[in-house]
């Protein structure tokens, strides 16, 4: 498997970003080191991303903390059930095997583009899997203003 490393978790986040390609079963290989930060269980979840053609990964510790928002939603608030309903009919909960291995579903894959190698992008909470011609694309099209920007609306 040819892989691209560009630093290393450290510190309990997901950082980097890691170039690898789908075995012939259409498996990914997730750095050991993001599998020691995923921790207990042994398995991810996999969202289609909201606002990029991407794969959004959390491990269980983050999806619970994320899932508690949707849990705390009134029965009478429509955008945020329709939210909650749409993410979990296409999400999927995935193990990963003793070579450190995941098998997403077709249809995310599809939704993503990914067919023969993937780009997967450290979110600091989790980690998102690109194809990597979108990836390079939206990477070569970033703002350096625009980040700062971004930075102080979030206060970072």
């Amino acid at each position: 498997m040819n892989t691209t490393v560009v630093g290393s978790a450290a510190e309990g986040v997901f950082v980097s970003r890691y170039e690898h390609t789908l075995d012939s079963k259409k498996r990914l290989t997730i750095p050991s080191d993001w599998r020691e930060l995923a921790g207990e269980p042994k398995r991810l979840f996999v969202l289609p991303g909201v606002n990029d053609k991407c794969l959004c990964v959390y491990p269980a510790r983050e999806m619970t903390r994320r899932m508690e928002r949707l849990r705390n939603l009134s029965i009478a608030d429509e955008k945020g059930r329709q939210l909650a309903r749409t993410l979990a009919s296409r999400s999927d909960l995935v193990p990963w095997d003793s070579q450190g291995r995941i098998r997403v579903k077709d249809e995310l894959l599809d939704f993503a583009g990914i067919s023969s190698h993937a780009m997967l992008v450290g979110t600091f909470d989790g980690f998102e899997i690109w194809d990597p011609d979108t990836w390079r694309e939206l990477e070569g099209s970033v703002d350096q203003s625009g980040l700062g920007e971004a930075a102080r609306y979030v206060g970072f």
